[in-house]
Formats: structure tokens, C-alpha cells, sequence
């Protein structure tokens, strides 16, 4: 069974930013495709970053430039950096694992941009 627990969210004026981090569980987390996603109430659950187990990474449009994902397997985390928040980017950050057929989440960390 693998865990992910979120953290570093919280609420950050616009143009700030803020560093999200997705502790993982379970020997086989080099080998894991992690993703970052976002939600906001009343919408579908939006991907926004990705990172393969070759540090390959790719990135939705609205966050390109902006946010960068990275992954430190000796420390089984994966790391988010948000730079030049904006107020569109307030949501439920949610990270996910996947391993074969096995799909992992964590239960989220809130995001608040505003002034």
C-alpha cells in the first residue's frame, strides 16, 4: 500500500509563491509516474504538472512557466514550486501515484490566492 501526503499549502498574496510537497511511502517510488493535480469545488479535477520516473516532466498551459515539478526518490517526495500565483490558481492540490495499474492519491493540501 502506498501513501501520499500533501503539504506547503496555504494562502500567498498574488505574484508570490508557494512550494507544495508530496511525501510518499512504499520501496518502489523511483519507479512511480507522479502527477499534480487541482481542484476546484464544483469543477472536474484539473492535471497540471507531471513527472516520470526519468525526472521527464510536462506541464498544462495555465501553470507553464510558472510551476515546476521535480522528485527526490532517495527522500521518496516530490516537490511543486508555484511562482507568479495568481488568483486562478486557488484550489485543492492533490498528488497522485501511479505503479502499474495501481493508482495512488493523497488527500490534498488548499491553495488561496488573494489579496
Amino acid at each position: 500500500q502506498v501513501q501520499l501526503v500533501e503539504s506547503g499549502g496555504g494562502l500567498v498574496l498574488p505574484g508570490g509563491s508557494l512550494r507544495l510537497s508530496c511525501a510518499g511511502s512504499g520501496t518502489d517510488f523511483s519507479l512511480y509516474f507522479m502527477r499534480w493535480y487541482r481542484q476546484v469545488p464544483g469543477k472536474q479535477r484539473e492535471l497540471i504538472a507531471t513527472i516520470n520516473s526519468e525526472a521527464v516532466t510536462n506541464y498544462a498551459d495555465a501553470v507553464k512557466g510558472r510551476f515546476t515539478v521535480t522528485r527526490d526518490n532517495a527522500e521518496k517526495t516530490m516537490v511543486l514550486q508555484m511562482n507568479s500565483l495568481k488568483p486562478e490558481d486557488t484550489a485543492v492540490y492533490y498528488c497522485r501515484a501511479d505503479f502499474g495499474l495501481r493508482v495512488y492519491w493523497g488527500r490534498g493540501t488548499q491553495v488561496t490566492v488573494s489579496s
